[in-house]
């Protein structure tokens, strides 16, 4: 029986123009696999073209992985036990990290292949460098409820975790419903809690703003609708 394959997550750009983020090495590994786990097809096919010209995207095998179509991890647990090397490509930043990644990393122990993390740009952990906040203990909640009372409810809560852990609280929501979002949070949170709002990181227009929910209300703000953007609360002393 031949030794399982291996998984490599690769990190993509949170922005077109941050190819330079993106250590050297990632290309080097990117153009010796031919099958990969991807979120969508298109975008995939355009950030591997801009890795490295020379790839012929043709040749590859480019499996999709979204909340509309779940990894075929069956075929995805064969092609490891046969020795196969896959790579898995997020839409932005880090694979596995809030995108369906995860099944095929899942996966890939279930069978003993190895699972290699490869160096990249992640919005979380950048914003949080660069917020301010606590930095040592911090909770990442990922997508809050799309139903607003249930939504209003979530951030409430995060809040009040917030105040009585002192801690930071990340999470994140689809871009083009990023103002409502902001304007939920305005609502339902204290004047004093602080809120970071870090856009299009690592991008020309990158935006990353820390201050109390008292002096967000105060003023207009910039548009943060369709940019990828990442939310952090902070309530603790």
């Amino acid at each position: 029986m031949s030794q399982p394959g291996k998984v490599y997550l690769i990190p993509t750009v949170l922005s077109a123009d941050a190819l330079f983020s993106l250590p050297a090495y990632i290309t080097e590994t990117v153009r010796q696999l031919r099958i990969f786990y991807v979120e969508n097809e298109r975008t995939a096919r355009r950030f591997l073209k801009a890795l490295d010209k020379s790839i012929d995207i043709d040749s590859l095998q480019l499996l999709l992985m979204n909340e509309h179509h779940p990894p075929d991890l069956t075929l995805a647990r064969r092609l490891l036990q046969e020795g196969k090397e896959i790579g898995v490509i997020s839409e932005a930043g880090c694979p596995a990290i809030a995108d369906p990644g995860q099944l095929v990393v899942q996966t890939a122990h279930s069978v003993g292949a190895t699972v290699i993390p490869l160096v990249g740009p992640n919005s979380m952990l950048l914003a949080l460098m660069a917020s301010g906040m606590n930095g040592q203990h911090f909770q990442f909640s990922g997508y809050l409820p799309v139903k607003p009372h249930e939504r209003a409810q979530a951030i409430r809560e995060l809040e009040s975790t917030s105040a009585r852990k002192s801690q930071t609280q990340l999470f994140i929501e689809a871009p083009y419903r990023n103002n409502q979002l902001l304007k939920d949070i305005l609502a339902n949170c204290k004047d004093r809690t602080l809120l970071c709002v870090a856009a299009d990181l690592t991008a020309p227009t990158e935006y990353i703003r820390t201050q109390s929910v008292g002096q967000w209300k105060k003023q207009a703000g910039p548009d943060f609708h369709k940019r990828p953007a990442i939310f952090l609360l902070y309530a603790g002393a």
